[in-house]
């Protein structure tokens, strides 16, 4: 065990408020409360690196003893991970400008018509294109969710994909108002609880002492800040 503990766990993840913020160089955000809680209880440290989330997901899926967190739990990535516990549930939709009265999207068939954002490698990308149809000219994916909303507001996508409840931070950044956007359609797929994740083939010592310091945080407040869905502020 003192092998484990011996140096900081490296931990990858994305920004992605209010999970998972930066702000003046430390990492925080709901979802980091959390893992900061059960790693403190397994008695290790963290060294947190940020990345766009294609490479933080590279990173974790071909290297062993390496955190990732918040990320989808999905059919192609069951086999490819050791799941910790859950850190975070989510509702998303497709998200446009308000302005945007020439977009209309009833039920799934009619997104095709559209440019979509998503960011690459994420679950909601891999669901586009596998399960959605996307075609490959209307689906434009980016490094990061921050990127994806800079080209929805300067009108360079028609359409994204986010929850109601994670975007205050990037209104605030672009200077809108919740009126400013709108929710189109929720595919019921999309409704997804995130984990906390390593690697298959990492040490099975440290799988082991993490799955029980999740045990010991699983019913605090920060988890369930972090898993609790609230109605979303009026439009």
């Amino acid at each position: 065990m003192q092998v484990v503990a011996a140096q900081p766990l490296r931990v990858v993840l994305e920004i992605s408020p209010p999970h998972q913020t930066l702000e003046n160089g430390k990492v925080g955000g709901l979802t980091t409360a959390v893992v900061e809680q059960m790693l403190q209880q397994a008695g290790l440290s963290a060294a947190y690196e940020v990345y766009p989330w294609a490479r933080a997901f590279r990173i974790a899926a071909t290297t062993p003893d390496v955190l990732i967190y918040n990320m989808a739990r999905t059919p192609e990535r069951e086999a490819q991970f050791e799941w910790i516990g859950k850190v975070a549930s989510y509702k998303f939709g497709f998200l446009k400008l308000s302005r945007r009265h020439d977009i209309k999207v009833h039920q799934l068939s009619d997104i095709g018509k559209y440019v979509i954002g998503a960011q690459r490698d994420d679950f909601s990308a891999e669901w586009l294109r596998d399960v959605a149809k996307q075609p490959q000219q209307k689906l434009a994916l980016q490094p990061d969710v921050i990127e994806t909303w800079r080209l929805l507001v300067n009108g360079k996508l028609d359409l994204m994909i986010d929850d109601p409840q994670a975007i205050e931070d990037m209104l605030t950044q672009h200077q809108l108002r919740r009126s400013d956007v709108e929710f189109v359609f929720f595919p019921p797929e999309l409704e997804q609880h995130t984990w906390i994740a390593l690697k298959k083939g990492s040490s099975p010592e440290l799988i082991e002492r993490l799955r029980r310091a999740y045990q010991q945080v699983q019913e605090g407040v920060a988890l369930q800040k972090a898993m609790r869905r609230m109605a979303p502020k009026a439009v």
